[in-house]
């Protein structure tokens, strides 16, 4: 006979419906580590019946350890924002970005495999799955490295950006949170045009191209005419090069010598919804 004292126990535990608590204890003869490995492989089930389904929602957690020498960007994503705005559910992302600082593991299957309250965190995403009845995924870890490094969490925890740079104090601070919120508002590919990926490079000059060529540009000027726009491209898509958000009058890389004497950014990252 499972007692309501067992199925709240168990409901306590896992946060699942009272239902589903019972017929996992049911099915596991009152025991309750195998009703709670029963509800997992509910979850699992449901991750892969569900694992075409766009999770767009979610919450985003950047956090920066003591020192300030290194910080994370996590994203833990869900279907609705129903879910992502759920107390549990951001606490659980805090929880599990708290993880990633302390551990500062090398990749995303790396944090997934950290042990979290007895599981891995992988195993406490699959598990919430079969709780919350959508699909969840931990779908991005960033992780940063620098002298000093900010971080910046967007208002409804839909974006996160961490921001490295070469120097310490206040007002380097100050404009760490400033270039954080750059990197959030105007969504740069790199930090300048030496570090934007050739992959990117290939891809504008093509584009470039194309539109030369719809234009009815002679075809052997295509190419040089679409280098030529690469400037406009780099201008508008790297950190120094963008126009400041806070006095348009200065670009990001005219702000920073402002700021002090070699004071330079060393990298940043940046996750959002969507």
């Amino acid at each position: 006979m499972i007692s309501a004292q067992d199925v709240k126990k168990l409901r306590d535990m896992t946060n699942a419906g009272m239902m589903d608590c019972k017929q996992a204890l049911t099915e596991a003869d009152g025991d309750l580590e195998k009703a709670i490995e029963i509800l997992r492989k509910k979850g699992q089930k449901l991750s892969l019946k569900r694992a075409e389904r766009e999770a767009k929602e979610g919450v985003v957690i950047a956090l920066v350890s003591e020192d300030q020498k290194r910080g994370i960007v996590i994203r833990l994503s869900s279907e609705t924002d129903f879910v992502s705005k759920n107390e549990d559910f951001i606490q659980l992302t805090k929880d599990f970005a708290q993880l990633a600082l302390e551990n500062f593991p090398a990749s995303r299957e790396e944090l997934l495999g950290l042990k979290f309250n007895g599981i891995s965190i992988g195993e406490k995403v699959v598990e919430q799955v079969g709780v919350i009845g959508e699909k969840i995924e931990l779908s991005d870890y960033e992780k940063l490295e620098a002298d000093l490094v900010v971080p910046y969490v967007h208002m409804g925890y839909r974006a996160g950006v961490i921001v490295g740079l070469n120097k310490e104090g206040e007002q380097v601070e100050e404009a760490g949170k400033n270039l954080a919120m750059q990197v959030a508002a105007m969504k740069p590919v790199a930090v300048d045009q030496e570090d934007v990926d050739q992959s990117i490079v290939e891809k504008e000059i093509e584009i470039g191209m194309e539109q030369a060529r719809r234009e009815g540009k002679p075809e052997q000027m295509l190419e040089k005419i679409a280098k030529g726009k690469l400037g406009k491209f780099f201008k508008e898509s790297t950190l120094l090069g963008q126009a400041y958000v806070k006095d348009s009058s200065l670009s990001v890389r005219d702000y920073l010598k402002s700021v002090g004497d070699g004071v330079a950014v060393t990298g940043f990252r940046h996750v959002a919804l969507g």
